[in-house]
Order: structure tokens, then C-alpha cells, then sequence
């Protein structure tokens, strides 16, 4: 079995920072695609950002320059520095990994909260 687990989500002051963690644990062989998504009171869930084992990266368009996305294979580890945060980034945020475990299957963290506000 595979668990996500998620940390670094809170409250923060708008124009502040936060930085989120995600730990893949259990049989593992190998991770493709790591992405973290966000969902706000009411929205659907968006992807906010993701990035493939080669390390290409792709950002929803209103996160471009604030937000980074990273992997650190190594630890089965994906992060999202989070910066200059607005009060529209307020939501829950997932990780997901496409993950090969005896077959391949998305998985999905627990959720974290973020919220932005003075």
C-alpha cells in the first residue's frame, strides 16, 4: 500500500510565504508525474502545479512566478515553495503521484489547509 502524507500548510499574512511537503511511503518501485492541486469553499479542484520525472514543470496560470515546485526522488519528496500568497489562494492543497507499485495507480494526500488572510 501507498500513503501520501502532507505538511506546511497554516495561516499566513497576504504577501507572505508558506512551503507545502509531501512524503510518498510504502511499496514503492518507482514515481512519475508529482503534483499538487488546491480546492477553495465551493470550487472545483485545480491543478496548481506539477512536475514529471524528467523534471518538467507546469503551473496554473494565476501561480506562475510565485509559485516553485520541486521533487527530490531520492525521498520520494515533493514540495511547493509558495510565495507572495493572495487571499485567492486560500484552499485545501492535495499532492497527487502517479506511483508504480505492482501496477501503476494515482494516489492522492490527505489535504492540507492554507489560508491567506491579514
Amino acid at each position: 500500500q501507498v500513503q501520501l502524507v502532507e505538511s506546511g500548510g497554516g495561516l499566513v499574512q497576504p504577501g507572505g510565504s508558506l512551503r507545502l511537503s509531501c512524503v510518498a511511503s510504502g511499496s514503492i518501485f518507482s514515481i512519475g508525474t508529482m503534483g499538487w492541486y488546491r480546492q477553495a469553499p465551493g470550487k472545483e479542484r485545480e491543478l496548481v502545479a506539477r512536475i514529471t520525472s524528467g523534471g518538467g514543470t507546469n503551473y496554473l496560470d494565476s501561480v506562475k512566478g510565485r509559485f516553485t515546485i520541486s521533487r527530490d526522488n531520492a525521498k520520494n519528496t515533493v514540495n511547493l515553495q509558495m510565495n507572495s500568497l493572495k487571499p485567492e489562494d486560500t484552499a485545501v492543497y492535495y499532492c497527487r503521484m502517479t506511483v508504480t507499485s505492482g501496477g501503476i495507480g494515482y494516489y492522492w494526500g490527505q489535504g492540507t489547509q492554507v489560508t491567506v488572510s491579514s
